[in-house]
């Protein structure tokens, strides 16, 4: 009985969720020069060192609550549609829960992104209370070895006890490239993720400053296989062009956002680029205007055509959705110049919203759905 209790819940929640994530989405079309996504930096520190991170101390202290709450309510008065809490390890932080909390009172959607290693069914339960919309937990390898010790022998446990108490959505990242020293592990994680009832993504380890390591053959194939398992056809992570094209080390030009639709913001209160590009363009977030957000989102960012950061390239996506949406998705599905290789329920919306006669009236209908 309990167990269904808890799958129904999770089942309201995910609804409820999910137009929410509809009204961000229409929102970021709407007004081009808006946040989609930030991610602050409730604490530098973390419990674990693995070496290729360049994220992270065993020094600092927490950034005090109620700067963490100026900062989203900053990030609220631009527009911001989410906001994922980073790090470091996030879950380190003293007041985490009143932090999301706070997230969800400025009705942006709250993420976080953990290595999972202090999750417990207490805290699992505290997240649920506070609203927490989405976790990622990162896993490295099968088996704990000297470059990460974020491995799915240690941390299956707490993906279980996820399964049986999140009301949130979860998601596990895994790896492939120089980081990993076995291939099929990213594989056998996505798997066991499914398995369990969570989506999965891949991502392609970089170097400090976030630009591309070329993946071997096999790295490239389990990168496709990993991919393939996300079923859903709306899903961003099937999308995946630009790690297909960086996987072979080949250059992929794209128009990158950062500065404006997607923003870091570092344990100091400062905007950078990403994570990997700390100190461009390096202003405080209490100074940060409409003017930065409309000249970083036309500035050619030189470090682009190898960057390998997957949440900044799927935030750029939707702007190209925005700006050529039939052209953008029959390069996606690989049918440049025709609808015809659609799936077909792209196709409906295709014609719903973009090029049938009846457009309008379906694109002012879905506005006063959403409350936009």
């Amino acid at each position: 009985m309990l167990i269904r209790a808890t799958a129904l819940r999770r089942r309201v929640r995910g609804m409820r969720r999910r137009l929410r994530e509809a009204r961000a989405l229409a929102r970021a079309f709407q007004w081009p020069h808006r946040p989609i996504l930030a991610h602050i930096i409730p604490t530098r520190r973390c419990n674990l060192s693995c070496t290729y991170c360049n994220e992270f101390d065993q020094l600092s202290h927490p950034v005090a609550l109620e700067e963490v709450r100026r900062r989203i309510d900053r990030l609220a008065e631009l527009g911001t549609s989410i906001i994922t809490l980073s790090g470091g390890e996030p879950l380190l932080h003293p007041d985490l829960e009143a932090i999301v909390r706070h997230i969800r009172a400025r009705e942006a959607i709250a993420t976080l992104i953990t290595n999972g290693y202090l999750l417990t069914p207490a805290l699992i339960d505290r997240l649920n209370d506070a609203d927490l919309d989405s976790l990622q937990i990162s896993i490295d390898n099968v088996t704990p070895d000297e470059v990460s010790k974020k491995s799915l022998k240690v941390l299956d446990r707490k993906l279980r006890w996820l399964s049986k108490h999140a009301l949130f959505d979860v998601t596990v990242n895994a790896v492939v490239g120089a980081g990993s020293s076995n291939a099929e592990d990213a594989l056998t994680i996505a798997r066991r993720a499914h398995d369990l009832g969570f989506r999965s993504t891949v991502g392609i380890i970089h170097d400090g400053k976030g630009q591309l390591r070329p993946l071997g053959e096999r790295e490239r194939e389990v990168l496709r296989e990993t991919v393939r398992l996300e079923r859903s056809v709306f899903s961003f992570e099937r999308y995946n062009r630009f790690q297909e094209t960086l996987a072979t080390g080949a250059r992929y030009d794209w128009q990158c956002r950062a500065g404006s639709r997607y923003l870091y913001v570092c344990e100091d209160g400062l905007v950078h680029y990403c994570s990997q590009q700390r100190g461009n363009p390096g202003v405080p977030l209490a100074d940060y205007t409409q003017e930065y957000l409309k000249r970083e989102y036309a500035t050619v960012k030189a470090c682009a055509p190898y960057c390998t950061i997957g949440c900044v390239h799927r935030v750029a996506m939707i702007d190209d959705l925005r700006e050529r949406p039939v052209e953008t998705l029959q390069e996606w599905f690989g049918s440049p110049g025709s609808s015809a290789g659609l799936p077909r329920p792209v196709r409906v919306l295709v014609r719903l919203l973009v090029t049938g006669p009846e457009r309008r009236f379906v694109r002012g209908a879905a506005r006063r759905m959403l409350g936009i």
